[in-house]
């Protein structure tokens, strides 16, 4: 399998904590693109219309993307229902999660983007301003949640670590551990397993 990845993104390493963790790390070739939404990469955009990672292409030659579908396909491919739950309240607060820190990484990519990429003075401050609350409205919700996280591994904490992650990579300044406890703790302990320390952008 190959996977169209850059090391910085949050979505990329959800991915790959999960390939490891379903040891199917040492399967996937890794190719690095350089590219912006403004700077597209002509060979990432031949496996995805969309131009955007990850892109995992099968050995069968199927490009697949994105970030949810590459990682339900690597979970049925290591025999199923190993990161994400099959039935019951498991599996949809396992999904729920994931939902609620891909919904955390859209909002802070977006905000990335728009303070890094586009030029100064065509920032719109109410727009970044409301994606900061966004990020920050599910901050808190994981705070509420995380005393029932436990020793949980499946794709939600996966995600869960990953946006918390990107947090610390691109917002350090936003101290996102102030006033909420027990979901620091948790990410203390959880960013310490092979699948999230291996992965951590630089």
């Amino acid at each position: 399998m190959k996977l169209h990845y850059a090391l910085p993104s949050p979505y990329v390493r959800k991915v790959r904590a999960v390939a490891i963790e379903l040891g199917l790390d040492d399967q996937i070739e890794l190719v690095n693109r350089a590219m912006t939404p403004v700077s597209p990469d002509a060979d990432l955009n031949a496996d995805n219309p969309l131009g955007k990672i990850p892109c995992l292409v099968t050995d069968s030659g199927v490009a697949l993307y994105d970030s949810r579908v590459i990682c339900a396909y690597l979970d049925d491919l290591a025999g199923g229902h190993k990161m994400i739950p099959m039935e019951g309240s498991a599996r949809w607060t396992a999904l729920k999660r994931e939902a609620l820190a891909d919904g955390i990484l859209d909002a802070a990519v977006g905000r990335r983007y728009e303070t890094f990429l586009r030029p100064e003075e065509l920032h719109w401050d109410a727009w970044i301003d409301g994606q900061r609350q966004k990020f920050i409205r599910g901050l808190d919700q994981f705070e509420a949640e995380a005393s029932s996280f436990g020793d949980t591994v499946d794709i939600g904490t996966i995600a869960a670590a990953a946006a918390l992650g990107y947090m610390d990579f691109r917002y350090a300044d936003e101290n996102w551990r102030g006033g909420r406890p027990s979901l620091a703790a948790w990410f203390d302990v959880f960013s310490k397993r092979p699948s999230i320390a291996t992965t951590a952008p630089e």
